[in-house]
């Protein structure tokens, strides 16, 4: 009889809970799921930023070292001979960047040595090779060209670069004439062996070659013999330099890029991905129990677009908006029109309405502005109709103008090239901002912007 009883009060239903009881406990339920969430997005998001500042002390580790492949040193210089000399001495070896030569503020002279940092090793690495007991001006001094002295913790990477470079049969072909085309130069270097990989580099606009070359072969032997056959070969009048590659091959666009390629999401994309993950999971968990999945559909809502969720409601979880990027404008500074294709249906400069005008917003203006697409010395008679043409496949063209804006007083002021496209349709010019904007052109990293229409029809374009 005892173990009857007890086993009638083990299978005694438990007592129902009451409504404030059921209230207490869902309520439980929603900030249990609530916390899940929040600590599923906190781990996320930290490992993301762990990541992501990783990748970047890499890369810009990285940015360091090739720059100071890429730097020059020249010392010796007799103190009559000009910047110009020096430029003229080391431009055959591949594009110059910039030079810095010291001056002394008393005597107007420079101190006798300068700094040439080139766009890509391989040139800064071919002058020190081939300059080492040269002279400049003629006057029986022999100038010293070395590596910079300040390369510190960067000699690793330097390292490993070079290491990576010897995989691949690659040598640098420098001071290649205007008129030759890569063909050209596969037919004069393909009877040292198979070319596996010749690119010439263009400009903006892949119209001029910008006078070097990458060739790789299948053999190392047949690079080795290529260097020594064709180093200061005079090809169409002007003589080659010719070197061994010292970076791999993507080393090249990753100096334009700026960042190495390691796969780094934006943080609105982390956020929205870990919040999704938080969805699918309380969702999962809360299969079982119908109650679960309506306080889950309260908690996450609007994850499934990313970027678009702009807090947990009821949970006091929010996500900040992502900060706006702010536009930079340019100082008003005189400049001058080179070119200016004609409007359509239109005889002067700017024959809108302020009507029209007044519903263009500045980041939703049918004005595209291009920085950093060309320089000065590229502009020709060709340059509207090419930039025409390009721009035409992402909607009606109907001006382009090619501005040079001088950013100084100074006689020797820079000079700045920006090219404004007029299209018929916001929608076009939206369109070809998406394509164009940070695409590269030889070596320039074109930057697309939309341009305020309102300033655009006042004739304004220095911003």
């Amino acid at each position: 009889m005892g173990d009857a009883n007890m086993l009638t009060q083990l299978v005694t239903p438990l007592p129902a809970l009451t409504p404030s009881q059921k209230a207490a406990l869902e309520k439980a339920k929603k900030y249990a799921m609530e916390q899940s969430i929040k600590d599923i997005l906190l781990k996320q998001t930290i490992q993301h930023q762990q990541q992501q500042m990783s990748s970047q002390q890499t890369s810009a580790q990285k940015q360091r070292a090739l720059a100071i492949m890429c730097r020059v040193y020249v010392g010796s210089i007799y103190y009559d001979i000009r910047q110009e000399t020096v430029r003229d001495a080391f431009a055959p070896f591949g594009p110059i960047k910039s030079i810095d030569m010291s001056f002394d503020p008393i005597t107007q002279k420079h101190k006798g040595y300068c700094f040439i940092d080139y766009e890509i090793p391989e040139a800064a690495h071919l002058a020190t090779e081939h300059m080492q007991t040269s002279q400049l001006g003629g006057i029986g001094r022999t100038i010293k060209v070395g590596r910079p002295s300040n390369i510190g913790q960067a000699q690793p990477i330097i390292n490993q670069l070079a290491e990576e470079a010897k995989h691949y049969n690659r040598i640098y072909v420098a001071s290649i004439h205007p008129d030759l085309e890569e063909s050209d130069l596969r037919s004069v270097f393909e009877a040292f062996g198979k070319i596996v990989a010749c690119q010439l580099d263009r400009d903006a606009l892949g119209r001029r070659h910008r006078g070097y070359a990458f060739i790789e072969y299948d053999k190392l032997q047949s690079a080795l013999d290529a260097i020594s056959s064709m180093n200061m070969f005079d090809l169409g009048g002007q003589y080659l330099r010719v070197g061994r590659a010292i970076t791999p091959p993507n080393t090249h666009f990753e100096m334009y890029l700026g960042t190495s390629n390691a796969s780094t999401l934006p943080a609105a994309a982390a956020v929205a991905a870990a919040a999704a993950t938080s969805k699918i999971m309380a969702q999962e968990a809360a299969k079982p129990l119908l109650v679960n999945q309506r306080v889950a559909t309260n908690i996450v809502p609007g994850f499934n677009q990313v970027g678009r969720s702009s807090g947990i409601n009821g949970g006091g979880l929010m996500i900040p908006p992502l900060a706006q990027p702010t536009a930079v404008m340019a100082a008003n500074q005189p400049g001058v029109v080179t070119g200016v294709t004609p409007a359509s249906g239109s005889s002067g400069f700017h024959q809108h309405t302020s009507h029209s005008a007044a519903k263009q917003s500045p980041t939703q203006s049918r004005v595209m502005v291009l920085h950093n697409m060309v320089n000065v010395e590229d502009i020709d008679d060709d340059l509207e109709g090419e930039v025409t043409e390009e721009c035409g496949k992402f909607g009606a063209v109907e001006r382009v103008i090619i501005y040079q804006e001088k950013q100084g007083e100074e006689e020797d002021a820079d000079v700045v090239v920006k090219i404004f496209v007029e299209f018929s349709k916001v929608e076009e010019s939206e369109k070809a901002i998406s394509a164009l904007n940070n695409r590269w052109f030889g070596g320039n990293r074109v930057t697309a912007l939309a341009y305020p229409y309102q300033k655009y029809t006042a004739n304004d374009l220095s911003g």
